[in-house]
This record gives structure tokens, sequence and C-alpha cells, in this order.
């Protein structure tokens, strides 16, 4: 090797060695730069007692749903019928009356078209007669008649099937072409004809046709139109996906959203929407059961909009037995928002109780037990609990009506669990009850130090029922993370003082974006797609904790922005302790975690996941363009011994599960519990 070579690999060793240098200089300054932020963070401690002995068991029951007909969460939502007003009722008994959201296909010198009262079913007389005044020559090529918009445009994906019913009269042969089509009609996705003679359709008929899509079209529409002139009348028009969950009629993505949660239990239908505005309006499950055609529907006059009550008493029966909830059915006590029946004259409104538990629990051959069997259910639903009315304890009758109820009740159905209305947690309740209902909508501040509400309710008596929780107004928007933060703070709250309060649930559940009464909800929808909003995501986090073990823990050190459980909880085949932590203040906290009340010889602990929920910012939400934007992440919790430390992100909720194994046994853990299940 000459010299000029020598000097060159001389160069290069020393340049190498340089940037080495240098390179291990930045390295280290980051380690120890990252060390020092972390030594500077808030220091808390959690003290965990793993044994469950010292623990408590947590209720069945803990955590659950409350469905109302708000925000068209089920006409236009979870009960998939596609056609709205199907019926021709919401106008009102009156004609001619509104067929709105019916419109017209033709226009008047083609076509007239009104309502009268010649249905076939008592309970709900509007019919539509159309008069169709062109034919084959000088009607449009594609006929005229009406169309249904359904909830704002109907979901209709290609490869999917349709089932159409409907009902027909004439004086005149009918030639009917029954279409899904595009939003301005323009595009026909399925067809198909109904051709019949006068002497087949002279009297009403019912006809059935099955569609299936060529095409997709997320605001699609119903149409029935005809060349034909003469005079037909229309009734009870239906369009039903034929893949609905179970085929029991419930929209599957939304289905799904709920499943997820794992809810204990379902309350329904109201909420307000049981009360009414007035009596008149409220909602009365002897007109919501039957076959769907027969049922009059009604104007919930609370949210102001009309639904058919396709999800009657029945269906709320068959969702909660399919979701594997116990169900909660609340009924009118005679109360309304407006009006109320005095004590002396309730009997009839506490027979209608009785009629509607026996229609759920009676036998085939009772009186209500066999409507339940005509409609295809022989054998009985359960029903362990039931409320007397909604948020009407401050009424001047309520608590003369609720003894009436509680007493014939309870002779009847001596198992069945009542729930008043009244709150009984700061006093005790001056009438018997096995339950009390808390309702709290507040800020987020306020929410989160309602951590303790509970800490020192007496502990004799009736247990509590928080069937209505969230946070509302500013702090909320239509579904903050600041909102979700607050709301999973008190659901620990709740869950540490199980001893007491044995249900919960968050409301509302759902909202059809095309027609919010209330902000925030937990799911989001359109008639194609939807989200779960942060306040969704908390509850995922308590999905094991019904029928858990709450072990002992303590939070030590500067904890006021911290709020913190600790359960043990198995799958079918593992157990797990799972801390849950939520910072509520702006700085990152590091939790150290100290776990006790293991057997060293026979257990112990290792690292399986992590879970946060938090954002950049406090008031992000979800939305259809970003639908995953405030979802909780996963990741591997690595954890050599039963002491770890943990940093809790500011304005975060985290979860970390445990796997409590033999020392002898060393597993991997794969959990999909918090699979994402929104659609885009």
């Amino acid at each position: 090797m000459d010299t000029k070579s020598l000097k060159l690999l001389r160069s290069v060793c020393i340049l190498s060695f340089l940037l080495g240098s240098c390179f291990l200089y930045q390295s280290l300054h980051v380690v120890v730069a990252a060390q020092e932020q972390q030594d500077t963070q808030p220091s808390v401690t959690l003290q965990v007692n793993a044994s469950n002995v010292a623990g408590r068991l947590i209720p069945d029951t803990l955590f659950g749903i409350f469905f109302e007909e708000i925000n068209h969460a089920g006409a236009g939502g979870l009960w998939a019928e596609l056609v709205s007003n199907r019926g021709f009722e919401a106008g009102g008994q009156n004609t001619p009356s509104n067929i709105w959201p019916w419109s017209i296909v033709g226009d008047q010198s083609s076509i007239y078209v009104v309502t009268d009262r010649s249905s076939p079913f008592e309970r709900n007389k509007i019919a539509l007669r159309m008069d169709v005044i062109c034919d084959s020559s000088g009607c449009p090529s594609g006929g005229v008649g009406v169309y249904n918009p359904g909830y704002w445009g109907m979901n209709i994906e290609e490869g999917k099937k349709y089932k159409v019913a409907f009902y027909v009269r004439s004086s005149d042969d009918i030639d009917l072409s029954v279409s899904l089509t595009s939003s301005d009609g323009t595009l026909t996705l399925a067809s198909e004809k109904f051709i019949a003679s006068t002497s087949d359709v002279s009297k009403w008929t019912k006809k059935e046709v099955m569609l299936e899509a060529k095409g997709t079209d997320h605001a699609a529409r119903l149409q029935l139109t005809t060349t034909k002139k003469g005079s037909l009348w229309i009734d009870q028009v239906s369009a039903m996906p034929v893949d609905t969950y179970k085929g029991h009629g419930f929209r599957n993505d939304l289905y799904q959203m709920m499943a997820d949660i794992k809810p204990r239990f379902i309350r329904f239908p109201g909420g307000c929407f049981v009360e009414g505005e007035w009596l008149s309006n409220a909602f009365r499950w002897k007109e919501t059961v039957g076959p769907w055609e027969e049922r009059p529907g009604h104007f919930g006059d609370v949210w102001k909009y009309w639904t058919d009550d396709g999800l009657g008493h029945f269906e709320f029966f068959q969702l909660a037995e399919d979701i594997g909830a116990a169900p909660i059915w609340v009924f009118n006590n005679g109360i309304s928002h407006n009006d109320e029946v005095e004590t002396a004259s309730i009997m009839p409104f506490v027979q209608e109780a009785l009629d509607g538990i026996e229609f759920a629990r009676g036998d085939a051959n009772s009186t209500w037990g066999s409507v339940r069997a005509s409609m295809g259910r022989q054998e009985p639903f359960e029903l362990k609990y039931v409320a007397i009315g909604n948020e009407d304890c401050g009424k001047t009758y309520y608590r003369g009506n609720y003894i009436v109820f509680y007493d014939a009740i309870k002779k009847a159905y001596p198992d069945i669990k009542i729930i008043s209305n009244c709150d009984g947690s700061s006093s005790p309740l001056d009438h018997p009850a096995d339950y009390y209902d808390f309702h709290i909508y507040t800020s987020a501040s306020s929410l989160f130090s309602m951590y303790h509400q509970f800490d020192g309710t007496s502990r004799k008596g009736p247990k509590a029922f928080v069937s209505e929780y969230a946070v509302t107004g500013k702090d909320a928007g239509t579904g903050s993370l600041l909102a979700a933060l607050a709301e999973a703070a008190f659901l620990i709250g709740l869950e540490k003082n199980s001893d007491i309060v044995e249900m919960a649930s968050y409301a509302p559940l759902f909202v059809n974006t095309n027609d919010r009464r209330w902000n925030p909800d937990a799911i989001v929808f359109n008639s194609s797609h939807l989200y779960g909003t942060p306040s969704y995501w908390v509850q995922r986090f308590f999905a094991e904790s019904s029928g858990s073990t709450l072990l002992s823990s303590e939070l030590k050190g500067n904890s006021s922005s911290l709020v913190a459980s600790v359960i043990s909880w198995k799958n079918s085949s593992q157990d797990y302790i799972r801390i849950k932590a939520v910072n509520f203040g702006d700085n990152s906290v590091n939790l150290k975690v100290l776990v006790t009340g293991l057997d060293p010889n026979v257990m112990k602990v290792s690292g399986s996941k992590r879970t946060v929920l938090t954002s950049t910012n406090v008031m992000d939400e979800n939305s259809f363009t970003q639908p995953e934007k405030v979802v909780p992440q996963e990741s591997l919790l690595e954890m050599a011994e039963e002491d770890f430390t943990v940093v809790l992100p500011p304005h975060s909720f985290s979860s970390f599960d445990l796997l409590k194994e033999s020392a002898k046994i060393r597993k991997p853990v794969s959990d999909s519990s918090y699979q994402k299940t929104s659609t885009m």
C-alpha cells in the first residue's frame, strides 16, 4: 500500500471516529433528556391488593344500555324498515291529509293523489288513492305514481335483497312497477312488475315482491308507478332488507355497535318518549304489538316525529334476548309532561302495566301471552325489572300513583324488582322500592368531581340505578374527548361504589345525524355509515366489569386530577387484573403500580395489554370523515415484575391488563375486544 493510500485510510478512520462519537453523544443526550423529562413529571403511586379475598364482587348488572326513541334511534335507525310513514297515518286521521315524505311521480295533468279512510285495518284507517289520468300513450315513459325516500335516503347495496310488501285494491286491472331507484329516480337499481286483473284486486290484497339490487345508492328511494289509466288504493307499504340481525329486523351494524359494549341490561323504550308532552301522545305498548300492518303508529310529541312502531313491545324484548341483556321496561304511570291522571282514576293504567308484564311473561294460553304466541313466540320472555314512570317524582300524583302500581305488581309478580323515579342517594325514600333512579347531565368538571357521588350514600334500603348520565353543554360538543374523560371518571366512581350502585347506562345511545334532537350521543349514524363518539369508546373499557371482582386499591401522592380502579376478571381461559386510570389534568403523570396480595409460590403477573384513549386536543371529536380520530389505541405492556411504572398522558383514559398466570407457564395474550367497528 503506498503513502497516499495510507493517508486516505487514516483520514477515513478519523472521520468515522468523529462521526460515531457525535452520534453516540446525540443518542446519550436524547436518552438523558428523556429520562430528565420523565423524572420531572408528577409521580403517583397506585397500591393494589390483588387478593380476591380482600376484593368485592361487582354486580352482574352494573353496566348496560338505555335505548330511547330519540334522534330517530329506532325509526330510521336500529329498526331496519326503509319506508317512512308506511301506512300514510302520519298526516293525521282527518282526510285529505299530508302524505310526507311520500311524493308524486308525475304532475297534475297525469295523476291525482289523495288520502281517504278506506284502509282495511281498524286501528289505522288512512289509505292512499291514486287516480291515474294518463294512459300508456300519454303517460311519461317511466310511468306515474308515488315514491318514498325513506329516512333521508334508503341505503340500497348491490347484490343485496329487499322484501317489499304492500296492500292494494282497484276497480280496474293493475300494471304496477315496484322499483328501487337512485335518489332522483333516473337510475333503476331493482324493479319488478305486478300485474293483476280486476277480480284479483277488487278487495284489499297483500302483495310481496323480492328485489335484488343491481347497483348501490346510499340515498335511494322506493317507487310505485304505472302507465295504466284508472284508480287504485295503496296502504301499508314496507321495504325491509333481508339481511337483518337473525332476521329479527335490526340493522346489523348498529346492533353490533351495541353488542360490543357487552351490556348486561337494556332499559327501554324511554325516557321522555314514554311520557309524552301529553298523554295522548305517550308510548302505549298495546298499540305496538300484533302484525306490523295493524299497528297505528303515533306522533312522539317530545322529540317531534312520527313512528310507525315497527319497533314495538315485542321487538324490544327480542332485542334484549338477542343481545344477552336483562330487559328493563319503563311504562307510563298516568303522567306526561303536561297532564296527569289522579290516583283515584289510575287503575286502567295499572291494568295496562300488568297486561304488559303478562305479554312478556305469561303462559301462551293467557290473554296477553297468547298475543305474544300469535307473533311467533310461545315461550315467555325474561322480565325481572320494571320502572314506574320516568323523571316524574316531583309531579303531583306520582307518589300516590306509584303506590297503587307497586302494590298491584308485587301482588301479581313478587319477584319483579321495581324502580322508583325518586332519588334516594342523599336521603331515604318515603315509599317502598327495590331501586331508585338517578339521572345526571352536567359539565365535564362537575361530572369528574362526582366520582365521589355515592361514597357517603347509605348502604341500607334500595339500590341505585344511574339510568341516564352524560356530559352536556359546551364541554360536550357533539361528542368530545373532554366529555368522555369526565364520564370515565364518574364510571370508575360507580364501579368503586357498586355495593350500592347496581346499574348504570349512558344516554342517549343513538343519533341519526339528520335529526339531532340531543347532543351528545354515543353512536352516530346515517343511512349507510356510523361511528362511535369518545363516550362510546369509554363504555367499551368497562365491558368486563360487570360480574368481576373489585380489588382494593389506593392512590398516593398528588392525585387530584387522577381517578383509578382495579378489577380482577376472567375470560374463558385466563385471569386478568385490569387497572383503569383517568388523567384529567394537563400534564403527564408517572404512575407507579405496586401489586401485592398474590401468592408468590403459585402466581405471578405479567404485562399483557395497554389501551389508551386520548388525542391532541380535549375537544377533538370523531366524524364521518374521521371516524377513528379519537379511539382507543392498544400496545403491548411489558413488565418484569409486580411493581412497574407507566406514564399517563395528559387528558387520557388508560387501562392496563395484567395476566395472572402460574409461575411455570408464560403465554402470549391476544385480545381484540377493542377492534374498531366504525365503517366508512
